[in-house]
């Protein structure tokens, strides 16, 4: 293990050469429907890169800019605890999510349930063996939720793979008992339109609402036919999880025509995601509120009626946002950061080719009263270590650090790693500590990193695509505070009110 001063930055010019400026050229004029935000369905295949790019990366691990591959990196405040690779399932690690001493991690696969009472030597309890990508993953209860965004030749975990456009076709959320940890039983399935690419809980006592966000619909596919302008409502009895149904499909982007209101993404908007439904959405319960990442726009809706969410404003960044992707509150709900998966999560864009607008975090103050709130953009963030052209790098999944006045966020960044950072001034974001891993490869450019890194109950969770699963521990006057913290469960898409 190598440790690097936290005041170490990579500002170099890693990304300048004629490679790295094509690759720009082709993510910000590019057409957007071309690209798949998220790996998709079948992993990513291997892109195999130019002599100069490999040069270039092998220079910056010879002169110490980068580290070497596989190499394990973090600034002096930052502690790797464990490290569990996969196992049972091979696919693509996915999201995570928490309950008691219990961690749930999702892969393209299935899912695995970790015991993490011991922090520092996690066990496996159980493995789910359910293909359908990307099994974006939440627990309420007794009961656990998978989302399965491709296209299935039935609803079972033994499916195989079948054509959209085929009418007996699945996609949509699947519902497990986890009463037993051991041994989880799967109870019911619900088809969505478009399938469920990302899902969102919102938990009563009697019931479990999902808001289901999926995108990119077809005439040539029979379930998930344009305009795809909304989400789908899922009602989950908590007794009766084999009544679960579709209540609700709340249009969030109306509009004339057959695309709705969103987003016309180009040639309108070059660079831009076209909006044709959402990505993700992250709701804070207490205030009845929830923010949207929806392809090509930003939205800030309520939630007071959870069947009925009412959309509050919208917003637009059609100069450095190509794909809004996930958003987190702060706790006091007037600021939400939404991230821009530029490149689908597939690409190398934390370079200078690049910089440090397009691939970043915005971050908004959200001003006004009730339904006159408006979003009001302050400024960008984004990882101050430049990462070879062999790394898929970009903003992704993360959640708060609870601590008291303070705004401070942990984040996955593929494989730029593991970020914690402070927006406590929305104008001035800084990193205060990271950690992460050389690049797979000096060659060839191959999917992996960190996918979702979440705090929860004293310690930093990440789920790496193919190195598997990290515990992190970060010790530092501005996080240690939330130490004392403690949540029962945790979906970090439902965010908890941490202090009430």
């Amino acid at each position: 293990m190598t440790l690097l001063n936290e005041s170490r930055t990579r500002r170099r010019r890693l990304g300048v050469g004629a490679t790295a400026a094509g690759l720009l050229a082709a993510l910000l004029i590019g057409s957007p429907a071309s690209a798949t935000p998220d790996p998709g369905d079948s992993p990513a295949a291997k892109k195999q890169l130019s002599s100069s790019v490999a040069a270039d990366t092998k220079e910056a691990i010879a002169g110490g800019e980068i580290p070497a591959q596989d190499q394990v990196v973090h600034s002096d405040n930052v502690e790797h605890l464990a490290n569990i690779p996969k196992d049972a399932l091979p696919g693509f690690n996915s999201d995570l999510a928490f309950q008691g001493n219990y961690a749930f991690a999702g892969n393209y696969d299935g899912f695995r349930i970790f015991d993490i009472s011991d922090p520092k030597a996690p066990k496996t309890v159980s493995q789910v063996l359910c293909p359908g990508s990307q099994n974006d993953i939440s627990v309420s209860g007794n009961l656990l939720f998978l989302s399965t965004d491709s296209s299935r030749s039935d609803n079972s975990c033994a499916s195989t793979t079948q054509p959209a456009t085929e009418k007996s076709s699945w996609e949509g959320m699947k519902v497990f008992d986890i009463s037993d940890k051991k041994n989880p039983k799967y109870v019911a399935a619900v088809e969505t339109a478009c399938g469920s690419h990302t899902h969102t809980l919102v938990p009563e006592k009697k019931n479990v609402y999902i808001y289901v966000s999926s995108y990119s619909p077809s005439a040539a596919f029979p379930d998930c036919q344009p305009p795809h302008d909304g989400i789908s409502v899922i009602k989950v009895p908590r007794n009766a999880p084999e009544k679960s149904a579709v209540v609700g499909f709340p249009v969030l982007f109306p509009g004339e025509g057959p695309d709705g209101g969103g987003n016309p993404g180009a040639p309108t908007n070059p660079g831009v995601s076209k909006t044709t439904g959402c990505h993700d959405l992250t709701v804070l319960p207490s205030k009845d509120l929830a923010a949207g990442a929806c392809m090509g726009d930003g939205i800030l809706f309520s939630i007071a009626d959870p069947e009925h969410p009412k959309v509050i404003d919208q917003v637009q960044d059609n100069k450095n946002f190509a794909f809004w992707h996930s958003a987190t509150f702060n706790q006091k709900a007037d600021k939400v950061v939404f991230t821009d998966e530029l490149g689908g999560g597939g690409a190398a864009t934390c370079n200078a080719a690049v910089g440090p607008n397009r691939g970043a975090d915005g971050i908004y103050d959200i001003v006004g009263k009730g339904d006159h709130r408006k979003l009001a953009f302050k400024s960008y963030f984004k990882i101050p270590r430049h990462q070879a052209d062999t790394e898929n790098c970009v903003a992704h999944n993360g959640s708060l650090i609870p601590v008291k006045g303070k705004d401070i966020m942990v984040q996955a960044w593929y494989q730029g790693g593991v970020s914690v950072w402070d927006f406590t001034d929305s104008t001035k974001p800084r990193e205060i500590g990271y950690f992460e891993r050389g690049p797979l490869s000096t060659d060839t450019l191959k999917v992996g990193g960190a996918w979702s890194a979440y705090y929860y109950n004293g310690h930093i969770y990440s789920n790496d695509i193919e190195k598997g699963f990290d515990v992190l521990k970060i010790s530092d006057k501005l996080t240690d505070p939330a130490q004392k913290v403690r949540v029962g469960e945790l979906n970090v898409q439902t965010q908890p009110d941490y202090f009430d």
